[in-house]
């Protein structure tokens, strides 16, 4: 069942935001074919004959009269690097609910999973160039530091902050050392001219054996469909501020011939690198983001 947009943002917390994302997701996951899948994970695993008896938690062996020995970080069963653009364009469109707020909320959603699941999670913010970078961990310091990041991005726009994705993706990819899933969130509104680069950068994340999800953030009726009215408008370029005023049919079919050729050399690319490439479209609710994560979770865990 899709979470109602408007509900969710009646919370102001962001912690309070992501349960009530994952909740409903959950509940419409139990209903569905997936409904198989483990979203919930002991904070124990069991105990392996002649291993130190150090962790062993003896208050549930006093309840249980079984061996169980408590997790720690370094036994987290996944890594995972969240990876979002916080260019000036992934503020459109201009209102209550943009590609940035849905980044977002996706992001916070997948932290709190990846926390309930006892695994490890980074945080990497990126525009013209890496401005933020935490490595994995899994810690309730860690879960409350990326909230606050997270928050900043909504707090505090970016304004004509231009992007440069293959710059940022290579200097990530130099970061991450432990086998990770790169989780990430970006509108790719690069320059076209860079496509080459940008393929680059996403082999360079696979050649360091990482399993990568690159979630597509669009408003696609605005950026896809071009669906606006038949009359001039006054188009403003977010990143460089640049001003062009144009008759919306004049330029309808040509902007979707060049927007939809470069979809499909980007799409063809991923799976060339078999990197998941999947279209978050905003005004399709979170659903479409926490179902292909968790099914790539169970194949990396098995």
């Amino acid at each position: 069942m899709p979470i109602n947009q408007q509900e969710i943002e009646a919370y102001s917390n962001l912690e309070i935001i992501a349960k009530q994302v994952v909740e409903g997701f959950i509940t419409g996951l139990h209903k569905s074919p997936f409904h198989g899948f483990s979203v919930e994970f002991a904070e124990h695993r069991i105990y392996n004959t002649g291993e130190s008896t150090r962790y062993i938690d003896w208050k549930l062996f006093g309840r249980t009269d079984k061996l169980f020995v408590k997790r720690f970080e370094e036994e987290t069963n996944l890594r995972c690097q969240i990876l979002i653009d916080n260019s000036s364009s992934m503020y459109f469109p201009e209102g209550i609910h943009n590609k940035m707020k849905f980044s977002v909320y996706a992001a916070a959603a997948i932290v709190h999973l990846l926390k309930k699941q006892r695994d490890a999670f980074g945080l990497s913010l990126f525009n013209d160039e890496v401005n933020f970078h935490a490595d994995a961990k899994s810690s309730l310091v860690q879960q409350k530091m990326i909230w606050h990041k997270l928050e900043e991005l909504l707090a505090k726009p970016t304004i004509t902050k231009t992007t440069n994705v293959a710059g940022a993706l290579h200097q990530i990819a130099d970061s991450i050392h432990k086998r990770s899933m790169v989780v990430i969130f970006s509108d790719m509104m690069n320059s076209m001219d860079d496509e080459e680069n940008i393929f680059n950068a996403l082999q360079h994340l696979k050649y360091n054996k990482h399993e990568v999800m690159l979630f597509h953030v669009v408003d696609k009726s605005k950026e896809i469909d071009f669906d606006f009215e038949s009359r001039p408008y006054e188009f403003i370029d977010l990143e460089s501020g640049q001003h062009v005023k144009v008759h919306s049919n004049a330029v309808k079919d040509a902007y979707q011939k060049a927007v939809g050729a470069y979809a499909v050399a980007l799409q063809n690319k991923c799976a060339q690198y078999k990197i998941d490439f999947i279209e978050a479209d905003i005004a399709r609710g979170f659903n479409q983001v926490l179902t292909p994560y968790l099914v790539k979770r169970e194949k990396m865990i098995k």
